[in-house]
């Protein structure tokens, strides 16, 4: 049964329904604009959730603190303490009282003392007295004066590890950012591969439409429809693997930004990285100054002499100063006040040869650490050179690779037409679209490739950043005739 509301009431629903899908939408526009990233935000993502990343800046806090406390131990260390004592034990209690300035000539036994043949009497107030009670309180202060060097190698080991750990951020930001960019780089990678199997499929379809077409006309045979429809399911067979691994490179992508896979993810523009400037003959020189990891290194072996430092100071002698202030009251009270201030000197002149195993274990730990400095430097040396030949192999692949796509795609025009004048075959046809399809796979692969190898030169280099990785702007694409279809005229 049909219910007619009045027009005053359909016109307010209609108004709510607008307003609810305007909303929706806004909703699903902010939405998406929010789920939205270009590279830079990315890498700002990646950033703020990496766990290695996470743990480098942990360790920069435990360098700091380490510095504080370094700092601390060259100051005065002033303790307070208070304690309530009872006690009827002769040399205690004899000494609290004396403490307290209540010692008396009774508390000696001299109501016992009748004369010089008192001489051996053993007082029974000395040797057996009372309980007593004291409330003791106490305000020390202990100030290293000379240590053998061993505060300042506290202080050298934590700075130079401050400064490794520094070091270490560094490199693990631009790791971050190489990954960032091989992810993001991957997708767009992937998407260009959905392009050549969409060219492709489009000339596989229009090939079974012209094979069908000329088989109609009687100027080929069965086999070749049928042979042109078995590769139409090959071709979208590929078109499949193809969308499988933009898929894959997306949850890649989700994987480095630290993004649950399930979450919608629209990319901003594709990114070009760009050449290093300077000398390439310089650049060795440039990364053994720069490169953070090598920085870590010299900064490691810099805390290893700290080290070294500390364990020798255990040879040389220890010099201290103490004040200290006192009160002791029978009562809870401050009434009897002393004070104490003196120095110490302490040498070990001999520990078994604990000492010298130290600095023996020390000494050895840093020769490790030069050890690997050399063979890291070493490796360094021969990745920017490596690097460098890559990437500028990689451009030289791109442009051969575009040259490439323009020689295949030519020739699949040629054989399309011979094919369509019935002095070809469909194999021809077929062969001149695969390497057409290939040569397409391997420009894209190149572009690729350019980038990446960048980005490597610019990571030994230590200098990979936001500003090396820019959006690439809108240009024309290179003008490249499309593939006729086989009987399709020439223009």
């Amino acid at each position: 049964m049909m219910v007619s509301l009045p027009r005053r009431v359909r016109v307010g629903l209609l108004t709510s329904a607008c307003l609810y899908m305007m909303g929706g939408w806004a909703l699903a526009q902010a939405q998406a604009q929010a789920d939205t990233l270009d590279f830079r935000q990315a890498v700002d993502v990646a950033l703020r959730q990496n766990p290695d990343l996470l743990g480098v800046q942990a360790q920069m806090a435990q360098a700091r603190a380490g510095i504080a406390q370094a700092e601390g131990a060259r100051l005065p260390k002033i303790t307070v303490s208070a304690g309530v004592t009872r006690t009827n034990d002769a040399l205690n209690a004899f000494g609290i009282k004396l403490s307290q300035r209540q010692a008396t000539f009774n508390d000696f036994g001299a109501n016992q003392f009748l004369g010089p043949q008192s001489l051996g009497v053993a007082p029974d107030n000395l040797n057996y007295p009372g309980a007593v009670n004291n409330f003791n309180t106490r305000i020390e202060a202990q100030l290293p004066l000379y240590t053998g060097g061993k505060l300042q190698g506290y202080m050298q080991q934590a700075r130079s590890m401050l400064m490794a750990a520094q070091a270490g951020d560094q490199a693990a930001r631009q790791q971050i950012i190489y990954h960032a960019l091989q992810a993001y780089d991957g997708v767009y990678t992937a998407r260009a591969f959905q392009g050549v199997a969409a060219k492709a499929l489009e000339a596989s379809q229009s090939q079974v439409k012209t094979v069908d077409s000329l088989l109609k006309q009687g100027v080929v045979i069965k086999s070749d429809l049928l042979s042109a429809q078995v590769h139409l399911e090959e071709v979208k067979l590929q078109q499949d693997q193809a969308a499988n691994m933009e898929a894959q490179a997306m949850d890649g992508l989700h994987v480095v930004l630290g993004m649950p896979l399930n979450q919608a993810l629209s990319l901003g523009p594709e990114v070009g990285v760009s050449m290093p400037e300077g000398d390439p003959d310089a650049w060795v020189g440039q990364a053994m100054a720069r490169n953070p990891q090598i920085q870590a290194l010299q900064h490691q072996i810099a805390a290893a002499n700290g080290k070294v430092e500390v364990a020798r100071a255990d040879r040389y002698p220890q010099i201290g100063a103490m004040a200290r202030y006192d009160t002791n009251d029978p009562n809870a009270g401050f009434e009897s006040r002393s004070y104490t201030v003196g120095a110490q000197l302490s040498w070990t002149i001999f520990d078994g040869g604990v000492t010298r195993h130290a600095v023996d274990q020390a000494v050895a730990q840093r020769m490790e650490l030069q050890a690997r400095l050399q063979s890291a430097q070493n490796q360094l040396g021969m990745q920017v050179q490596d690097s460098y030949r890559k990437a500028v192999d990689a451009a030289h692949q791109a442009k051969i690779r575009e040259l490439a796509v323009m020689q295949a795609d030519e020739a699949a025009r040629i054989v399309n037409r011979r094919y369509a004048d019935g002095v070809g075959t469909l194999v021809e046809v077929q062969g001149a679209q695969a390497q057409l399809d290939k040569a397409r796979a391997d420009l894209i692969l190149a572009r690729q490739q350019v980038n990446l190898q960048r980005a490597a030169l610019r990571l030994a280099l230590g200098d990979l950043s936001i500003e090396a990785i820019q959006p690439l702007q809108p240009a024309a694409q290179v003008a490249q005739p499309p593939t006729p279809a086989p009987g399709a005229s020439k223009p």
